[in-house]
């Protein structure tokens, strides 16, 4: 019997905690799934004889290593920042590891360690990272070995909310961390290459320099780019591609709206805010705007939108950013985390809500002196609360990538990411039996 110890049992972690469990018996295994809230693993393994639920201290090295080194196979669903530590636990003990998580520079780092121990680290193996580089690779390779030669790449992703449940003015609910939601894009300016030209949008521009993208059934989505898209020609093998960006979908108003909270200052978390605890949103909101003896809080916001962003208006009053009557009860709060919560409030999924995962790639590609764009999408649609579309495309990949890991498929070491076609075929193959598949378009530009 083969041990394969999960560590976090998230929202992401549902949908591979069911795969693994309904194949338990056929490829004998066992589950130790881990989690500070012992009651949400109990009722994700609901009574299976072939997993066992467990609590402790998975960041004290003292008590996660006895039930590491006893394992054949380490899943971190934990917080990327946590993963190294575990990585290095998993070469002292000759343990392979799993995450869905971007290779950090310190993961990077234990490559030759983890060849020497002969064990391999898969990582960027979800949905993005992970879905999205499979799926790319798949196109580059296809494109590459009929002669072509990629001249543009454009790819974004998103986790929305599904047709049947968009019901609010801001066409989003949360189905991911809300703090990675409220804190994108900062750090850095987005750096792309359009046309053979470097491109760098910062942080104040970064939710008005949108990208259009139109999938048939399912309408228009604007998309805002991803951090640093330059990384990606060398691990793609484009690195003398003119056109390489990435970005991140939402549906239109979404980024026109949350560009204002970033003006006023409202996305901010390198600093407290004074008796936060007794801000209400109206205060919170008055905060960053002018003073005035006499004009409202809702004059003041309507000058601050100017008349062009007017139509806006309605997607504030929906979030009750006026409301004065309760107050956020956070101590010590940064902007950031107050805005977290007001949002969170309101843009949640309800029971009968189901999320949507959205992928769009477009390629460019010459062959034989003929210029074609490939377009490739998938969209997939959530069960529920507890399989959304989130939970589906981060866990299925993961989940599969460990039965080829404890299968012997897999057969590269060190620290790697699904960009080999031995790895990323069969993963493709398997989540389409899931409904998670691309469909492709293609055109010719020019004769």
């Amino acid at each position: 019997m083969k041990t394969i110890l999960i560590l976090g049992a998230g929202l992401s972690a549902s949908s591979l905690i069911r795969y693994l469990l309904a194949r338990a018996e056929e490829y004998n295994w066992f589950l130790k799934v881990v989690d500070k809230d012992i009651d949400l693993v109990k009722r994700k393994i609901s009574g299976h004889p072939r997993a066992e639920a467990l609590s402790f201290n998975v960041l004290d090295p003292n008590e996660r290593r006895p039930v590491l080194g006893n394992s054949d196979l380490v899943i971190s669903m934990l917080p990327a920042r946590f993963h190294v530590d575990v990585a290095k636990d998993c070469i002292d003990f000759k343990v392979n590891l799993i995450t869905p998580s971007y290779i950090s520079n310190e993961m990077r780092d234990l490559h030759i360690e983890a060849l020497n121990a002969g064990i391999v680290i898969m990582n960027e193996i979800g949905v993005d990272p992970g879905i999205d580089h499979m799926s790319a690779m798949k196109i580059i390779h296809e494109i590459q070995e009929k002669g072509g030669s990629v001249e543009s790449f454009k790819s974004f992703c998103g986790g929305l909310i599904a047709p049947e449940s968009d019901n609010n003015p801001w066409h989003y609910k949360f189905t991911w961390n809300p703090r990675n939601v409220i804190l994108a894009g900062q750090g850095g300016a987005a750096s792309f290459i359009h046309n053979g030209e470097y491109k760098y949008i910062p942080y104040n521009r970064l939710f008005d320099r949108l990208d259009q993208v139109s999938i048939p059934n399912f309408g228009e989505f604007e998309g805002y780019p991803n951090r640093n898209s330059l990384s990606y020609r060398s691990l793609y093998g484009l690195d003398s591609i003119p056109t390489l960006y990435r970005g991140t979908l939402r549906r239109p108003n979404f980024c026109e709206g949350f560009n204002v909270f970033c003006e006023l200052g409202m996305t901010d978390d390198t600093y407290k805010m004074k008796n936060s605890e007794i801000l209400s949103p109206r205060g919170f909101l008055n905060s960053f705007l002018p003073y005035h003896n006499e004009k409202s809080v809702e004059d003041k916001f309507k000058m601050f939108l100017r008349k062009d962003r007017l139509h806006l208006y309605s997607q504030f009053e929906f979030l009750g950013i006026f409301d004065k009557d309760e107050s956020f009860g956070i101590p010590d709060a940064s902007p950031a985390q107050l805005l977290e919560k007001l949002l969170t409030s309101k843009l949640f999924l309800k029971e009968d809500d189901k999320d949507m995962l959205v992928m769009y790639h477009e390629f460019e590609y010459m062959l034989n002196s003929t210029r074609y764009k490939l377009i490739s999408s998938m969209i997939s649609i959530g069960e529920d609360q507890r399989y959304t579309a989130m939970s589906n495309t981060v866990g299925l990949p993961v989940a599969i990538a460990a039965k080829m890991i404890l299968n012997g498929t897999v057969t590269e070491k060190g620290v790697t990411l699904p960009i080999n076609k031995k790895v990323y075929e069969p993963i493709l193959a398997e989540l389409e039996m899931f409904n998670i598949r691309f469909e492709e378009s293609e055109e010719v530009l020019n004769n």
